[in-house]
């Protein structure tokens, strides 16, 4: 289920979160382009809106979610984070070409390992790469 804004505002006031403009601004921008930014994308949507916003301010808010569970962050390269609104489990496709990160439905219990079986697991990640159905069909053009 994709969140609201209205929800994970509600969620941040729950836990006693001041609801600064910029950390709304911030929440308003993730819930409504799931396009799984990094900080300066989020920066760079909403510096013009915001002249005072800094990428500090924007790394700091976007940790904040994480720490309190309105985010996760998936590390697509060794040098580059992002950031996704959906916390329920589920995959990721980055393409090659286009660098855009799609979100990819999965059956948690088919990547559970039996190696595992004893093991408490808090997270999974599943991770693709390699060239998205648009990228493909400009390419045979």
């Amino acid at each position: 289920m994709n969140p609201t804004y209205e929800s994970l505002k509600q969620e941040l006031l729950n836990q006693d979160i001041k609801l600064s403009h910029q950390r709304l601004k911030i929440l308003e921008f993730m819930a409504s382009n799931v396009i799984h930014p990094t900080v300066d994308q989020v920066y760079q949507a909403l510096h013009h809106e915001i002249p005072t916003l800094s990428k500090t301010t924007v790394y700091n808010t976007l940790n904040l979610f994480v720490e309190v569970g309105l985010c996760i962050t998936l590390a697509t390269e060794e040098n580059e984070i992002r950031y996704d609104i959906h916390t329920f489990p589920h995959g990721h496709f980055k393409c090659k070409k286009c660098n855009q990160v799609y979100n990819v439905d999965i059956d948690s219990h088919a990547f559970t390992s039996k190696d595992l079986a004893h093991f408490e697991i808090h997270h999974q990640e599943v991770f693709y790469k390699g060239i998205c159905e648009k990228c493909l069909l400009i390419q045979k053009l």
